[in-house]
């Protein structure tokens, strides 16, 4: 109900409207202006809206120029509409701006907010030194980079003078919550001394809070101006009504100063230009969550303010928690920093919940928030008072529709690197427009620009954006997004997997998909399908993982299979086990729900295939029984899928497994796979099998036979129509190793330097340090130059620890023996 009070009050301003009205009726004029407003906001006519604001403002000045006492009057009045309002500098009818107190109203007659500037205060015109930048309340002891690089953009260049006329702006930019104010205000304090006129301090997001919604372009430039100006020499006297004359009287005012100017929370250009001081050796500092890349323009220096790394996040937290608490729980307290993502907003979060409870630990607090579920809701005080989520919600708020959807969706993307590609797949968009978003995203601060046209979200930021897309998309988005760039990687990975090697055994058969995509590895100038799949290992196994969960079955051992080839040359055997795994899997899972005898055959011969090359990083682990369970129930699936060439593979791989623990009959496997690839035609597959049979004849004293045998195994692999490199390189250091079990040590240096050369070339590493062990073996027991032992055995360390292979410590032992 509106009180009598308010009746009052509001039959008071339209008397007060009418007086000198020439006998007009004041009621009606404001009604109508109301009505006419109303129409011109619905239709979008701004010139309609203008007129009935300059109709409205030039009755008030008739009624102010006629009778100065009516200021006085009309502030009485709307003081009584309403009492609580704060008293601030803003447009007149989103006109001219006045200065001194204001009393903005209710939106009375059309949304129209009264203003009524009295008298200057003569009282304000102190010409006190202003030290208006806030203190820093709590322990800072990161940002050791940063500060020293604003000394020496701006503090350093200040101390000494700089030269005529110069100012000097540093702009620290970054994502919400990173702490770029806090740091601004340390650097103030640290240089106070420096500018002996003071520093002055603007907070953009505080004016943006106060404006009204009808309140004029460049208002919050226009109050910002009054707010130094009041603050400076000349206090109230005579500042101007419009931005254009507030910016000259500005730099009139600071002419002759040398002032730090901190502009907190920036977010376009504008507002950093309009108010740089004149005073030589002044400097501008401005935070904000925007990449303000055209003040560099201005010989702005941009810095990027990054998240703590480790040890930062690990200050911050002692700094809150204290250093005993901290190593009380050392491993716990890195887990909070990881979780966290070093975001200092998130830190200290996490540091004020330990203090405000104290029967939570750390590693409680870290085993709660290690569930991607609920971490932003553990990130939270106070409710959402504040939160990370609080915190990043007014960067996305201010996101157009197109960039908001695209932030959403990137929160359900499985990877949290990627290019304008997989964004486009995403949001089912053109890559062009998925790109122009990102740059969006990017000036945001909201995702990071990583180099070579990818970018990085951060782990919070991920989150929230996942939030805001369960929240606002549909249930059925995440799962479609999910399965577009399944489909998206399944093909970029068969495109390099055909590059590296075209006639290696594939169960599954794209030939629909790669019909239509296009293979960015056929182009002359396009990414070596190596290091393509090198570079997204971790994005393949995240979709990977994503696809199995959402029970895409087909799709995700589609793509375990084809990323098999990137193992053949980098022996990652963890990420190859985890791969492998969740293949099998969705094989096994393919197969229980598949529709015809044919999808259930191609599933039952993938799951075949993708668990006997599981048995290969499984042994690389030393999880031996396991590698022997899986080839079991690899090859009775091979045997049921009726596959031939499948069943000679599963045997090789049999044989493969006996070498280690049941030598006497590897040489059985081998000779079943051979005969199999034989009667299959499979040539490739016959020498392959050929190949490990050799091996296993040497093992078992037969050198003679299998030298001979591996002979013809490296002659049929050079001489294909396709030559096959890698495997005739392998076949050449067996060949090297049994010239050194006969005693011909010559022979088997030349061949292991051979195989260890061409085994570099074409990338397969690991077997690159087998060659360069056994050479180190040789020269050891023939006493070898020691140079060339430590060379050797020194590449051999570096590919194994790459690898994350066990055997590099005892290879670093024996350097160490040898005194390298």
């Amino acid at each position: 109900m509106v009180s009598e009070s308010w009746e009052r009050a509001k039959s008071g301003v339209t008397r007060f409207f009418g007086r000198r009205g020439a006998g007009r009726n004041a009621e009606d004029e404001l009604r109508a202006a109301r009505a006419e407003l109303e129409r011109a906001r619905a239709t979008g006519d701004a010139g309609a809206q203008a007129a009935v604001q300059a109709r409205v403002r030039q009755r008030l000045e008739e009624v102010f120029r006629a009778d100065p006492q009516a200021v006085e009057e009309l502030g009485r009045l709307l003081s009584d509409l309403a009492p609580e309002a704060a008293r601030t500098y803003l447009h007149l009818v989103s006109g001219g701006v006045y200065h001194g107190p204001v009393f903005q109203g209710s939106h009375i007659h059309g949304g129209i907010t009264f203003q009524v500037p009295p008298a200057p205060d003569r009282a304000g015109t102190s010409s006190a030194r202003p030290d208006q930048v806030p203190a820093v309340t709590v322990p800072f002891s990161n940002r050791t980079a940063e500060l020293a690089v604003l000394d020496e953009a701006l503090g350093a260049r200040a101390a000494v003078g700089s030269r005529p006329g110069s100012v000097d702006i540093g702009v620290l930019d970054g994502l919400p919550g990173v702490g770029k104010t806090t740091m601004a205000w340390q650097w103030a304090a640290r240089v106070r001394d420096t500018f002996p006129d003071g520093q002055l301090y603007v907070d953009f997001a505080a004016l943006r809070d106060r404006a009204a919604p009808e309140t004029a372009a460049g208002a919050d430039v226009s109050e910002a101006l009054a707010m130094c100006l009041r603050s400076l020499p000349g206090g109230d006297d005579g500042i101007p009504g419009s931005l254009a004359e507030r910016t000259n009287l500005f730099r009139s005012r600071s002419a002759d100063l040398r002032l730090l100017l901190v502009l907190d929370d920036v977010s376009q250009p504008a507002q950093v230009r309009a108010l740089i001081p004149k005073g030589p050796g002044s400097a501008v500092l401005v935070t904000s969550r925007h990449r303000l890349g055209e003040l560099a323009l201005d010989g702005a220096r941009l810095i990027y303010v990054r998240p703590l790394d480790e040890q930062g996040g690990l200050a911050l937290l002692r700094d809150r928690c204290g250093a005993e608490a901290t190593e009380a729980e050392p491993d716990a307290a890195k887990r909070l920093v990881a979780l966290c993502g070093g975001l200092p907003v998130a830190l200290q979060i996490a540091a004020a919940r330990l203090a405000a409870d104290e029967g939570l630990t750390m590693t409680a607090l870290a085993a709660e928030l290690d569930d991607e579920a609920g971490r932003l809701t553990g990130l939270a005080l106070d409710g959402d008072e504040l939160s990370v989520s609080a915190v990043l919600g007014p960067s996305y708020r201010l996101l157009p529709p197109d960039a908001a959807r695209l932030y959403r969706l990137l929160g359900w993307l499985p990877s949290r690197v990627f290019d304008g590609g997989v964004a486009a797949v995403a949001a089912d968009i053109g890559t062009s427009d998925a790109t122009r978003l990102l740059r969006r995203l990017a000036k945001a601060s909201l995702v990071e620009a990583v180099g070579d046209g990818r970018f990085r979200m951060h782990g919070l930021v991920r989150l929230h954006a996942r939030e805001c897309a369960a929240q606002e998309e549909a249930e059925t988005e995440q799962a479609a997004l999910v399965e577009r760039v399944s489909s998206h990687y399944l093909a970029l990975t068969a495109c390099a997997d055909r590059a590296l090697r075209r006639d290696r055994l594939r169960i599954v058969d794209l030939t629909d998909l790669l019909r239509t995509a296009e293979d960015p590895f056929a182009a002359a100038d396009g990414p070596a399908p190596l290091e393509w799949l090198d570079t997204e290992r971790s994005a393949v196994l995240a979709v990977l993982r994503a696809a199995a969960r959402h029970g895409l079955h087909t799709p995700a051992w589609q793509l375990a299979e084809v990323f098999t080839v990137l193992f053949l040359y980098r022996r990652y055997s963890g990420a190859w086990k985890d791969s492998l795994e969740l293949g099998a899997e969705a094989a096994a899972a393919a197969a229980a729900t598949a529709d015809t005898a044919g999808q259930v055959a191609q599933a039952t011969a993938a799951e075949a295939r993708l668990r006997s090359l599981l048995s290969r990083p499984l042994l690389d682990l030393g999880e031996n029984d396991r590698a022997g369970a899986e080839l079991e129930r690899a090859v009775a699936l091979a045997d049921a899928s009726g596959h031939p060439v499948l069943r000679a593979s599963v045997q090789e791989f049999l044989g493969r497994y006996r070498d280690l623990f049941e030598p006497t009959r590897a040489a059985e496997a081998y000779r079943r796979s051979l005969e199999l690839n034989e009667l299959a035609g499979e040539t490739r597959g016959a020498a392959i099998a050929a190949y490990f049979l050799g091996c296993a004849q040497d093992a078992q004293g037969d050198h003679e036979e299998a030298l001979a045998t591996l002979r013809r195994a490296r002659g049929e692999l050079e001489n294909r129509e396709e030559p096959d490199l890698r495997m005739a390189a392998r076949v050449t250091l067996a060949i090297g190793v049994v010239h050194d079990h006969l005693g011909d040590t010559g022979e088997a240096v030349r061949e292991l330097r051979e195989a260890a050369r061409a085994l570099g070339e074409v990338g397969a590493a690991h077997y690159e340090a087998q060659a360069l062990v056994h050479l180190a073996d040789i020269a050891g027991r023939t006493g070898g130059d020691d140079d060339l032992v430590r060379a050797w055995l020194s590449r051999a360390v570096e590919i194994h620890e790459a690898a994350g292979n066990g055997l590099a410590e005892g290879l670093r032992q024996r350097l160490e023996d040898l005194g390298g």
